[in-house]
């Protein structure tokens, strides 16, 4: 069967082209919260990023339909020195939303990913007590759901074939919290100056917690990464996405046309999947105020 893919260039915190009950899974990255890279500039303070965050659950809870999940790859962010608890600050805040706390896999990036840098070695430097300052390998995969499945609500020929292979599971050790998978590499083409997660985040949380044919949203589709499996997956996607500029990129890295914004739905000429582009006209692009 074809599969659709949406993208609306617009703010998250209104989804407002997305019925109650239309999502069957959200699998997301936020923008981490006024970093030097992503979208510098963006939260004005901690307060604000927080409000973007509590506006986004809502309509995460709204658009998703009873019993299903959301994914959230979130962590905590050093700012000028000082820690702020996202992890369990966006908790409370999905919990405040309606929704029900699942789980929390850790993904760990490779050995190699990160070298002693200033804030570790400063204990090397000055080995003292008071000193030490680890560096970060680690980030969380936060899932909540909205209610409980009713798993007599699939049929068995959708059961059929969605199957998940129980060999990658335990081959790759989907069944721990703890998920050793490698971090997307700096100067990859399509996630210049984007930090974006790794395709295998959104491959198993969409083999995992979603069936065929379902619809996969991502509320920061950044450069489509999401969309991108969830094609690859037999899955519909939305994205929501503020950075026009990414435009290109994403419908090249899901694979239709040339990537170029021809102003007109695209459709591949080996497969009837399709893409639609939604732009909102008042939309502005500018830090969220």
């Amino acid at each position: 069967m074809a599969t659709n893919h949406k993208l609306i260039l617009g703010n998250c915190m209104s989804m407002e082209e997305l019925p109650n009950g239309s999502v069957h899974l959200m699998v997301t990255s936020p923008p981490y919260f006024n970093a030097p890279f992503d979208y510098k500039g963006l939260f004005k303070d901690y307060g604000q990023y927080l409000g973007v965050l509590r506006k986004f659950a809502q309509e995460t809870h709204r658009v998703l339909q009873d019993g299903r999940i959301a994914v959230l790859n979130i962590d905590d962010m050093l700012i000028d020195g000082e820690k702020f608890p996202i992890v369990a600050d966006a908790t409370k805040i999905f919990q405040e939303a309606g929704f029900r706390y699942r789980d929390r896999i850790i993904w760990k990036k490779p050995d190699g990913y990160l070298r002693i840098s200033r804030r570790s070695g400063v204990i090397l430097q000055n080995p003292y007590p008071m000193y030490f300052y680890p560096d970060n390998l680690l980030e969380s995969i936060i899932i909540f759901q909205k209610g409980k499945f009713d798993y007599h609500s699939i049929s068995k020929e959708v059961r059929a074939k969605s199957k998940v292979d129980t060999k990658e599971i335990q081959t790759n050790k989907w069944y721990m919290t703890l998920w050793a998978m490698n971090n997307v590499m700096p100067g990859s083409p399509l996630e210049k100056d984007i930090a974006a997660f790794p395709e295998e985040l959104p491959y198993r949380a969409i083999k995992l917690f979603s069936y065929k044919d379902e619809v996969v949203l991502d509320p920061f589709a950044g450069s489509g990464t999401t969309m991108k499996k969830a094609r690859e997956l037999g899955r519909n996607s939305v994205g929501f996405e503020i950075k026009k500029s990414l435009l290109p990129v994403i419908k090249k890295k899901l694979g239709f046309g040339d990537g170029q914004d021809d102003g007109q739905d695209s459709l591949l000429s080996d497969k009837n999947d399709t893409f639609e582009l939604i732009t909102r006209k008042q939309e502005k692009y500018g830090p969220i105020r």
